[in-house]
């Protein structure tokens, strides 16, 4: 067991005064389950039940009150009611009741001193049957594979986790930091993969826990098509999607298929509302809103860069490589920037963004847009030189501000650039193990940028 950021986030929802039941979504394997155990060590009592279990389920089958249902979980579990302790009631595998998911508003509504929280593997499914949501009455969290800090802590690695949060980061913990995000983004950052290497630290071992997830899903097909031919389908995206992964995708015939965009869009989106996958839309706009735009294709991000090299059968390539932008035609790269971006994002609707210009005489894409302080900041996950980034060029022209990201290989630096109109921005080369830190490093180079001092630090 380890650590993961997500422990704040709880942390938070816990000392609301108006708390109301939390719903932690994620896909299968993330760690959902193990983080509420290790987040119920701050509470007085525990109280875990789980709906796959007959004994488990019936107290939710048979609900009549509040009161009762309370008494009978404390009565299964032959634990003593005190309200005056801290209570923690966590329902695992929620979606094996349809009815457990509306009682949760009556334990707001009625038993507002417990702390309860659920989860499940399959939650769409629930909101695809008729039932009376609990609108107003539930929040949630999401929870996605880990991110390079939390990996950090879960491989032994306090040191270099606490050295990553330094800003600007020392340069004698370069070296050493790119070689252990060398073995994170071979890893990935699904939990049972990256406990199994801190564990046994043993890399080979590892394809038959990569296997037996990429099954896992496959055969959950079944739980989230509404048609036995949804199902077909949607084992084919599965199969394909961690080829198609980095990458923009056309819907008809995705992944070398016969299926036509309207099956393909139906599965794409099936697998979003799973998170097993996102479809990344761009924007054409250079500010704030970020607002995608669904008539353009989109760009694929899968869950996890693990599982993705594991099925493209690329671990080798990664081993003893010195800069992951030259893995995959820079693809893998790219995909683990978005994976790190959305690592420590809780909400539901966070999600990647990119940029584009068409026009007849010239396009440009930005591979990330990223939405802080009121800025739309441009991220390009690149190994060439600052002077060969024309779309961040054409980008800057249009931007309201004078602040730029590069991701890659190199060391920490912030240069002062030119377009080729004349317009001078900072840009931050940011080595890519820092993406975890993307947050506090934009406003250090905001800081720095409107004090003057970014001068100080030009390489």
């Amino acid at each position: 067991m380890f650590s993961r950021n997500i422990l704040t986030a709880l942390r938070h929802w816990a000392s609301k005064t108006d708390r109301k039941p939390l719903v932690i979504r994620g896909a299968r394997q993330v760690g959902k389950t193990t983080v509420v155990n290790q987040f119920s060590k701050e509470f007085d009592q525990y109280l875990y039940f789980n709906l796959e279990l007959l004994e488990n389920r019936r107290p939710f089958e048979s609900f009549t009150t509040v009161e009762t249902l309370v008494r009978s979980l404390f009565f299964l579990q032959n634990k003593q009611y005190d309200p005056s302790k801290r209570i923690l009631i966590f329902i695992d595998e929620i979606q094996e009741v349809v009815e457990a998911f509306n009682i949760l508003r009556y334990f707001y509504e009625e038993a507002k001193n417990l702390y309860v929280i659920a989860a499940g593997s399959l939650l769409e499914s629930l909101f695809k049957k008729n039932l009376s949501f609990p609108v107003g009455r539930v929040e949630y969290l999401v929870l996605r594979p880990v991110s390079f800090q939390e990996f950090l802590g879960a491989i032994g690695e306090p040191q270099a986790a606490d050295v990553l949060l330094q800003v600007p980061l020392p340069k004698f913990a370069e070296d050493k930091l790119f070689q252990l995000f060398h073995l994170y983004a071979l890893i990935g950052g699904m939990p049972a993969i990256v406990q199994s290497y801190a564990e046994k630290r043993d890399l080979v071992g590892l394809n038959t826990i990569y296997e037996s997830l990429l099954v896992s899903y496959f055969d959950d097909a079944e739980k989230y098509a509404s048609s036995n031919a949804q199902v077909q389908y949607l084992r084919h995206i599965i199969k394909a999607a961690p080829f198609e992964a980095g990458k923009r995708i056309k819907l008809h015939g995705f992944g070398k298929s016969n299926y036509g965009a309207r099956e393909m869009g139906e599965g794409l989106r099936a697998l979003e509302k799973a998170f097993l996958l996102q479809l990344v839309y761009p924007q054409s706009s250079s500010q704030l809103p970020l607002q995608a735009d669904l008539g353009r294709s989109p760009r694929l991000q899968f869950l996890d860069s693990g599982l993705m090299n594991y099925q493209l059968g690329i671990q080798k390539e990664i081993v003893g490589t010195k800069d992951l932008g030259s893995v995959y035609q820079g693809t893998l790269m790219e995909h683990l920037v978005g994976q790190e971006l959305l690592a420590s994002k809780y909400n539901v609707f966070n999600e990647l963004h990119f940029w584009v210009r068409d026009k007849p005489t010239s396009s440009a894409e930005i591979d990330f847009i990223y939405a802080f302080d009121g800025l739309l900041i441009p991220i390009e996950v690149k190994s060439g030189k600052a002077g060969k980034l024309k779309s961040l060029h054409t980008f800057m022209d249009l931007a309201p501000h004078n602040l730029a990201v590069r991701i890659f290989g190199g060391t920490l630096a912030v240069n002062k650039v030119e377009t080729p109109k004349g317009k001078e921005f900072y840009l931050m080369d940011l080595p890519y193990f820092l993406v975890s830190q993307l947050d506090v490093y934009l406003k250090w180079l905001l800081d720095l940028s409107q004090h003057g001092f970014a001068e100080n630090f030009l390489s």
